[in-house]
Formats: C-alpha cells, structure tokens, sequence
C-alpha cells in the first residue's frame, strides 16, 4: 500500500509539473513545437525521479561498489647494511691475495623479504651483496632462523649478488665480520616476518642487454673473452609486492651475469648494488632487491671503469622499470600471483672425477612455487646459462613462469652444463666434474618442479 500511495503520489506531481510547465510556455511568444519539447522534458524529468524513488523504496537503498576483496598475501621486507667496519681481505680475485680493502665506494646490503600466503605457509628470501653463500653462513642462518622463527630450512632461500668488491668472510681471522653477518642476517628476517602485513603479489619480466657471453673460441681452445655470438639470458624477471591499497612496497628482481665490471680495493655492490640503489631513489620508500641468476659463464660489457658499472646499473633498473609498465594507464603484462606457496629443496650428489679423489658433492637445488604463476627453481653455487635456458624451455609450458637464480644456498666454484665441460676453457676447469651433473640437475629441478605442481 506504501509503494501504490507513492505512485499515485508521484503521478500527481508528474501531472501539476507537466501543467506548470505548460502554462509557463504556451505564450504567443514561444513557437508551439518548442512548447511540447519542453513539456517532454519536463514530464521524463519527473519520471526518472519517481522511478528513483521507487528502487529506493523496494531495496531500501541503491547497492554500492562492491567491496575489493582482502588480499591473500602478507609480505614484509627489511634491510640491514653490511659493509665490513674495518679493512679486511676481498673475496673474487685471486691476485689481490691477502691485502686488505681500502675504502667504501657503495656500502653492501642484505635484505629480506616475508611472504605468507592464505593457509599460512611461508618463505623467506635473502638477497646479499656478497661473493656468494658459503656452507658455513648458511648453515648458520638457517639453525637460528628455524630455531628462533619456525622457518624451515626448505623454505629459506639464500642469495648472492656475486659482487667481486665484497669481504672474504669465511677465514678465521674475519670470524668477527662472520658473526656479525649472520647476526644482522638473522634480524633482518625477523624484522621481515614481524611487519607482514596484506599485499599483493604479481610477476613480470623485461630485458637488458649488456651481458654478454665470455667463452671466446679459439685455436687454443676458449677464452675468457666477450663473445657477442655466444648463448646469453637476458630476461629481467621481476617480483611485484604491492600493500594492500595497491602501493609499491618492494621488488625482488634478477639478471644473468656476473657482478664484476669493478675489482678495485674498494666496497661495491657493482651493478646490481647500483640498479637497487637506483630504483629505491626513484621510488622511495620501496626496497629493491637483486637475485643472482645463471651468470657463470656471462660478463658485463664495458667493464673495469666505475662509471660502466654505474650505467649498466642504471640500465637494469630501468629495465625493472619497464618491467613493472611504468606510466602505462593500462596493465597488460603483471601476472597477478595466488597461493598457495609451496616450498622444496633437496641435494643431489655430484661426483667428481676418479682421479681427482673426491668426495661428491651436496649440491642444493629449491623451489619456490607461487600457485600455478611463477615457480622460482634456486641452485647452488656459479651455474652457467645453459641451466637456466634448458629449464625455462623444459618446464615453460607447464604454466608458471619460470626463474632460475643460481649463487643460492651454496659457493663452491663453477658448475658447467655438458656442453661447457667438453669444450673446456676456464668455467670447465673449476672443478674436475664428472660430465653427467647436468643431467643430474636438471632432473633434481624437474622432480622438486613435479612435486609442487
């Protein structure tokens, strides 16, 4: 009875407004056609209102925008810096023998970065301005993460820039730095985990082009030496974490080559120390984080000049920025990540030649498995590129996109594919491997790649 008294109601406001209107112009002055158009404006004027005001009365009120559903993730990052307070031995290169640094270019970094999904299962990666993660840090790292934050090993994923300006922090007479190291790695971890909070998770890649491949052949076999008709990786894979009102919060991202343009005495994150420091003052208040790739047998190009390794910085963090789709109005290329997130690591044992005597090695393998969007596949120690371009094109049409970092959880010289150990040349020779670690690899990869999938 409400509703049929307000229609009656409104059909007789419709009526007088009509009438009103047409006293108002029926005047000699005003053409009869103007007349009746303004009166049928009047009238659809009046029944757009009433029609209004009857939605209201039968659904109480018009239905707003639908709430943005809560995000699945929870992420958290932290900092610490790392640069050795006092003068010790660099790691990298030889030659250097024993003499200590001296002075700080750039200071170094670790940075960790919390991620949680719905279910709660959880993963913790590191990235560090380092040579590499020797047994002894990791093993360290892992005791009192697990013990202190329930963090298993499988799900701490360790990794080095390779930079050729860090400390050699494995000797006994740089046990101080070591503690120190693993302690403020330890904290920034639980700092990571104790800020999660709501966000959301996507992935994308672009390219940058100044790695070049380094196995120059020749008639005395291969030589260290840029070779630009040899095999290269340049994808850029990028890791989005935005909060929860769509902000950017941090990136994690990655390249294939080694972090040597500078081998001064001097503390540097090389490039890729330039490229986080670069896009953070870009975007401040976001936390740039750089993973290593499959680098062993790939070198930047110029090198040896501290403003190269600032321009090939500057050229991967533009490429982080192309990425992301920087300034596009539209989105076409971030591909959103949803749970859950599965976590495997396991070693695969390597053997060595019969002469060379021996014992095989431990060499970790891991995956990070964001739902069916990205699976991110960690091995040990200095890979060549032919891992990583072997497994994106095995596994890439599986579903996720897939990431291959090497340097991660282990550093213990060059680990050749098949092809590089037959050729021989100075990646070949790190270590007198036996020629099937590849085949051993690439099948630990595809049986933790199976597991999570």
């Amino acid at each position: 009875m409400a509703i049929a008294n307000e229609r009656t109601h409104a059909f007789a406001s419709l009526s007088k407004a009509g009438g009103s209107c047409l006293n108002r112009v029926m005047n000699p002055v005003v053409p009869r056609r103007l007349a009746l158009v303004l009166v049928a404006l009047s009238l659809l004027g009046v029944g757009i209102g009433w029609l209004i005001e009857s939605i209201h009365a039968e659904s109480g009120k018009l239905e707003a925008n639908p709430p943005a559903e809560a995000p699945e993730w929870k992420a958290g990052v932290a900092t610490a810096k790392i640069t050795p307070f006092r003068p010790m031995p660099m790691s990298g290169y030889a030659g250097r023998k024993d003499n200590p640094s001296e002075g700080t270019e750039q200071d170094l970094f670790a940075k960790a970065l919390a991620i949680e999904d719905g279910e709660g299962n959880r993963a913790v990666i590191v990235t560090t301005d380092l040579i590499g993660i020797i047994s002894k840090l990791r093993e360290d790292v892992e005791q009192k993460v697990e013990a202190k934050y329930g963090v298993p090993p499988h799900a701490l994923l360790m990794n080095a820039s390779h930079t050729h300006c860090g400390p050699s922090y494995g000797r006994d007479d740089t046990q101080d730095y070591f503690d120190f190291l693993s302690g403020e790695i330890v904290k920034i971890i639980g700092e990571a985990i104790d800020s999660m909070a709501p966000s959301k998770l996507s992935y994308s890649s672009a390219k940058c082009g100044f790695a070049m491949n380094r196995r120059t052949p020749t008639p005395d076999g291969y030589r260290n030496h840029p070779n630009p008709e040899g095999v290269v990786d340049h994808t850029v894979p990028v890791l989005r974490v935005d909060d929860a009102e769509g902000n950017l919060k941090a990136v994690l991202f990655g390249y294939s080559c080694h972090n040597t343009t500078m081998g001064f005495m001097k503390w540097l994150g090389d490039y890729a120390g330039y490229a986080q420091e670069y896009f953070e003052a870009d975007h401040p208040g976001v936390t740039a984080m750089f993973m290593n790739n499959c680098s062993g047998d790939q070198n930047p190009y110029p090198r040896s000049l501290l403003f190269y390794a600032q321009r090939h910085g500057r050229s991967l963090a533009t490429a982080v920025e192309a990425a992301l789709e920087t300034n596009q109005r539209q989105y076409f290329h971030q591909r959103e990540l949803h749970g859950p997130l599965k976590t495997e690591m396991e070693t695969v044992s390597l053997e060595f030649t019969e002469e060379s005597k021996r014992d095989p090695f431990p060499y970790p393998v891991q995956v990070v498995q964001f739902g069916d969007g990205l699976s991110i596949i960690a091995m040990g120690n200095e890979v060549v590129v032919d891992y990583s371009l072997r497994l994106k094109k095995e596994l890439g049409d599986r579903g996720p996109a897939i990431w291959v970092a090497g340097y991660s959880n282990s550093y213990s010289g060059y680990v050749p594919s098949k092809r590089v150990l037959l050729e021989g040349g100075y990646e070949a020779k790190s270590r007198p491997w036996k020629p099937e670690l590849e085949e051993r690899i690439i099948a630990k990869a595809h049986e933790l790649f199976d597991r999570v999938n």
